[in-house]
């Protein structure tokens, strides 16, 4: 996941504990995560091609800049690396997005995926002007997706009359370019059921927060059933040893109780995903390498896969097992945990898989 405004260190280092304070105080006024940052993105992009990842997440809040734009900067400044962009629907027309993507992937050759959020916090919601509730809004991103895929279809004018959107002989000439896709690769992330049944649909692979693969086994396994890719959302926290695990969540976690809990961070309760977060009981270890214990002051995503090199890729493999395709990554400082995962955990995969 790219990194917020302002928090990769260029040149020097950055602690756990600095890495949390930007993270966590992203919607604070007077944080640098609105503001585009080329330097620290484009060393991050850099550095992640390097290490052998696939692509970058780039996510969509009102308290960062506009992530479409975003994949365009630094899809100038890569060559092999795919850009993830989420993006909201009810925020633009289909046609229009189509035609935004479309440009963008004759940019980057097709290094372009698209991650739709239907939307989690009301009160952001809100700003943005939608008001639809959360399975209206799923309803929604439904048509949206309906008529993305008529049009990247190319099959002729689009005709369309649905409860949210209306098209009438739609066509973009701007086609969608890329050696090995006829459209966007769509993930479509959630635990509500609509979510579910919306990214088998519509879409092309599932997205859903860590949890143990004991749990999820069998949630894995319906999506497979039907057709579709299975991606986890987590954080990652490698290191050499597990006392230096446990010494970098307790860093993360001191700066979290010094500010006494009150980060003032987004109400996303009308998100399954968040409302299962928050009932999560504080410093939990779902198993030997999965700690939750972030979860009720981060949100869900940051169900955090930690331990040592060997742990990790095991535990990765684990996950291949049982049916799970793909993952999205975050760390504490983003650049060390990419570099680490590049060098220590990749490898090991790769030799297992061979």
């Amino acid at each position: 996941m790219l990194p917020k405004g302002g928090e990769v260190v260029v040149n020097g280092t950055q602690t756990p504990r600095e890495a949390a304070q930007y993270r966590l105080e992203a919607t604070h006024p007077g944080s640098p995560a609105p503001r585009p940052d080329l330097p620290g993105y484009t060393h991050f992009v850099r550095t992640a091609e390097d290490a052998g990842l696939d692509s970058i997440l780039i996510s969509i809040s009102r308290y960062e800049p506009d992530p479409m734009v975003t994949a365009a900067a630094l899809g100038m400044v890569t060559e092999k690396l795919r850009y993830i962009v989420a993006y909201r629907t009810g925020l633009i027309q289909p046609a229009s997005f189509v035609q935004q993507i479309n440009t963008l992937s004759g940019f980057l050759n097709g290094r372009v995926s698209f991650n739709v959020v239907a939307g989690s916090s009301p009160e952001e919601q809100h700003s943005y002007g939608d008001f639809l509730g959360h399975d209206d809004r799923y309803a929604r991103a439904g048509e949206f997706l309906e008529i993305c895929n008529e049009l990247w279809s190319q099959a002729g004018p689009v005709n369309y009359r649905g409860k949210y959107y209306q098209m009438e002989n739609g066509a973009i000439s701007t086609p969608w370019q890329s050696p090995d896709r006829d459209r966007p690769e769509i993930f479509v992330s959630g635990h509500s059921q609509v979510s579910k049944d919306l990214a088998a649909a519509q879409a092309s692979c599932w997205l859903r927060v860590l949890d143990t693969p004991e749990k999820i086994a069998s949630e894995v396994a319906e999506m497979r059933s039907r057709g579709l890719e299975v991606c986890l959302r987590m954080g990652i926290i490698c290191r050499p040893s597990r006392v230096e695990v446990l010494e970098v969540i307790d860093q993360i976690l001191d700066y979290i109780y010094e500010k006494d809990k009150k980060l003032n961070l987004p109400n996303r309760l009308d998100s399954q995903m968040y409302r299962e977060a928050a009932a999560a009981p504080e410093g939990a270890w779902l198993n030997e390498n999965i700690w939750a214990g972030f979860k009720p002051f981060c949100g869900p995503v940051w169900t955090t896969l930690a331990g040592k090199p060997d742990e990790l890729a095991q535990a990765l493999l684990e996950y291949k097992k049982i049916g799970v395709t793909q993952f999205i990554l975050s760390g504490w400082p983003e650049v060390d945990e990419v570099e680490i995962f590049g060098r220590e955990i990749l490898p090991l995969i790769r030799a297992a898989e061979e």
